[in-house]
């Protein structure tokens, strides 16, 4: 980590990430992407998508090695995953 880089708390990384996601990001992934994991980097706006659990993060980190403010979400759902089986709950 160079010293001009600095880790956000995490409440800050899920607003900006959500603030990115659905200003830059949402509408070039739902139709192609949908189910699948994405990866932000809150401070450059960079993103990645990967279909198997932390994929996302290796592409993204891949391209910008720099990334260290992630966000992770599955596109068109509220959650990455959920505890006890099912699902996780779908946006809208």
């Amino acid at each position: 980590m160079t010293p001009t880089m600095r880790t956000r708390p995490k409440d800050e990384i899920a607003r900006l990430g959500d603030e990115i996601y659905e200003r830059d990001i949402r509408r070039q992934v739902e139709a192609d992407h949908d189910g699948e994991l994405l990866a932000i980097d809150v401070d450059t706006g960079n993103w990645a998508v990967g279909d198997e659990v932390l994929d996302e993060i290796d592409r993204l980190r891949a391209e910008h090695p720099e990334a260290i403010n992630v966000y992770r979400l599955r596109v068109g759902y509220r959650a990455v995953g959920s505890l006890g089986g099912g699902a996780p709950p779908r946006i809208g």
